[in-house]
């Protein structure tokens, strides 16, 4: 089975206890075993599994879900409450030994029970939702590997563990991003998606190799204790490197274009990549990552500034979009800037942002699902411009959606206030002038969501139809896709409350998280935060009401030059069309011309030029005796006419 390896924080440094493996946490392998072998089971048994493959699926996913409370309750019952099961030697090259080890502690609990909970409610409402999809098992196979690879992601006990998982991320949100391949859209989607990762697990790769190289250990515990001995530019640079992954995972400037596109596969994968999966794996290395980050206040301080930016970034072009999943996304990106801009400030925030990313898990798988039941009763219909009025038609996804819409945006007292709220005072608490810089932004942000997530509500939900003929009569969606709406919902009013005054004590138990930092001043008052940010919510969401309670224009209409470049994702395709494609296609022509006109030229040109003058030569065997007596006898004349011009001095 293993060995546990039991941690307990008021130990000095380094020090750990061993114990047998014979309690109920000696099973948490079980936790990626399940699925994983689930997954497995509908790749292998093929067409064979179609008629239940998707039940087992689902199956899998809630066993997974007893298994993580199961143990999350056994792990509230230790003094410790830190559990790491060594399994076996994955790697032993050397001097480099890594073990194919869990750890199931404060953080690593949390996640799970995210993954699995939410990621439950989301396979079961996409039993109906892929119901006449006839890739229906290949689907719930790859939904099983990716949580699979989540929770070794967020259970590895470390940095190898947590890149194998990493990977296994990546490459099932690629399978299921294209999961349509045969739409060029998708195809397109799922490469952009897997390359611009690409980017991310090269710098996370790098630094892993770095903290081998430096420390001579890739295990989280003796990492964290050997940071102390690195110098600051050491550490400023394996952060910075760990930042780079945690962008492209989380969608995080300058990562963040993949993130939008990956709204081509079906919703139910868009509720998982953005409410209990991939997007939140960034955050989670951050936190998990956090004596790094702490050890230098450059580092924390870029993660911040990218905190800050894309959340702009992302209300930015969300306001200007039209598609409902994409204007989903882009807030997705922002709330995930929200959540860096918390792991960035460091101590007590770390716990804020962790809180955050719990509960925009309910309220985002809430809202994406509920677009999904959109689409469901409008014909696959994704354009909020030819909505309006769907109140009447779609009361449950209506009412659900609403939860979601006011959560988000931060209204109290539902979960988005509790959760998004302490991280704009946390941001005002900055001890010199980026307190402003950084808590306006937070502030602006909140505005900002507020006015173009009212839009989106409104725009779908309010106001005249405005869908043509060819749509049909819109319908409520089936129960097996409202259930999971409906507790989402719940979720969605009540989680952030329940998070905020329960998550930040528990995790108190994991280095540096939820740890105080002394005494803070921060610049304005809690009470004045608070007012300016519900002051600013209501301004922003009153604002949308008042322009598109009437509906739209169902044609883009001309627009200034910043609603003109959100409309165009800020330029920041351009950007990288214009600095990495397209010197990348004329790099990769000019190496196809230099292989194909010098390289296969010269060795072409050099069979050519040998068989040419071999086929001339064959020409000389004629096979008649005659010839060869006369080729002889002038070659005998040849030679001795040298032989006399050389006598003569002819030749001297």
């Amino acid at each position: 089975m293993g060995t546990i390896l039991t941690n307990a924080p008021a130990e000095p440094v380094g020090t750990v206890a061993y114990a047998t493996a014979d309690g109920l946490l000696g099973s948490v392998w079980l936790l990626v075993a399940i699925p994983l072998l689930s997954a497995a089971v509908l790749l292998l048994l093929g067409r064979r599994a179609d008629r239940w493959g998707h039940w087992l699926g689902v199956a899998a996913i809630g066993a997974a879900f007893v298994l993580g409370l199961t143990y999350f309750l056994q792990l509230r019952g230790l003094e410790n409450k830190s559990v790491e099961l060594s399994l076996w030697d994955f790697i032993t090259v050397g001097d480099l030994r890594v073990d194919f080890g869990l750890l199931f502690d404060p953080l690593a609990a949390v996640f799970v029970l995210l993954i699995t909970g939410v990621g439950f409610l989301i396979h079961l409402y996409a039993v109906e939702y892929m119901a006449h999809d006839a890739g229906r098992r290949r689907f719930f196979a790859y939904f099983n590997l990716f949580v699979a690879a989540m929770l070794l992601l967020v259970l590895g006990n470390n940095y190898v563990m947590l890149y194998f998982g990493w990977e296994g991320v990546g490459l099932a949100s690629y399978l299921l991003i294209s999961f349509w391949y045969e739409r060029p859209s998708a195809a397109t989607a799922g490469k952009k998606a897997f390359l611009m990762n690409r980017v991310g697990d090269a710098g996370l790769a790098i630094g892993i190799f770095i903290m081998f190289a430096s420390l001579g250990t890739t295990q989280y515990d003796e990492v964290f204790n050997g940071v102390g001995s690195l110098t600051a530019t050491t550490v400023l640079v394996l952060g910075l490197l760990l930042l780079l992954g945690a962008t492209g995972k989380s969608g995080q400037f300058p990562l963040q274009a993949w993130l939008p596109d990956a709204m081509e596969g079906p919703t139910p994968v868009s509720a998982l990549i953005h409410a209990a999966t991939m997007v939140t794996a960034g955050v989670y290395l951050i936190a998990r990552s956090n004596p790094i980050f702490s050890a230098n206040s450059t580092l924390q301080l870029v993660v911040v500034s990218v905190g800050a930016l894309t959340l702009l970034i992302g209300c930015i072009i969300g306001a200007a979009k039209d598609d409902i999943k994409r204007v989903l996304a882009w807030s997705t990106v922002s709330q995930i800037g929200y959540m860096f801009l918390g792991v960035g400030l460091g101590g007590g925030a770390y716990a804020l942002a962790i809180v955050h990313l719990l509960a925009h898990g309910f309220f985002k798988a809430n809202m994406f699902l509920g677009a999904g039941s959109v689409m469901h009763g409008m014909n696959d219909q994704v354009d909020i411009r030819r909505f309006g009025g769907l109140s009447k038609y779609m009361k449950v996804t209506w009412i659900t959606f609403m939860t979601g819409w006011l959560a988000i945006i931060g209204i109290p007292p539902l979960s988005g206030f509790f959760s998004k709220e302490p991280i704009i005072v946390a941001a005002f608490e900055r001890e010199d002038w980026t307190a402003w810089l950084f808590g306006g932004a937070a502030l602006l942000g909140a505005g900002l969501t507020a006015f173009y997530m009212t839009r989106l509500f409104v725009l779908t939900f309010h106001g005249p139809k405005r869908w043509t003929e060819d749509i049909g009569h819109p319908h409520e969606s089936p129960k097996l896709m409202t259930i999971p709406l409906i507790l989402l919902a719940v979720g969605s009013v009540g989680a952030g409350w329940l998070l905020s005054t329960s998550v930040p004590d528990w995790l108190t138990a994991t280095a540096g998280l939820g740890a105080a930092e002394g005494e803070h001043h921060p610049v304005l008052s809690h009470t004045v935060i608070t007012i300016l940010s519900i002051l600013v919510t209501v301004l922003g969401a009153g604002l949308a009401w008042f322009l598109f309670r009437s509906g739209t224009a169902t044609a883009p209409q001309p627009a200034g030059v910043l609603v003109t470049a959100a409309r165009r994702n800020l330029y920041t395709d351009a950007v990288n069309e214009a600095i990495f494609e397209k010197p990348g296609i004329f790099l990769t022509r000019a190496l196809v011309y230099l292989d194909n006109r010098g390289i296969d030229g010269l060795v072409n040109g050099l069979a050519a030029g040998i068989g040419g003058g071999s086929g001339r030569l064959r020409r000389l065997q004629t096979g008649f005796v005659r010839s060869y007596a006369t080729s002889i006898l002038t070659g005998a004349l040849l030679v001795l006419a040298a032989f006399l011009a050389v006598e003569a001095g002819w030749l001297a």
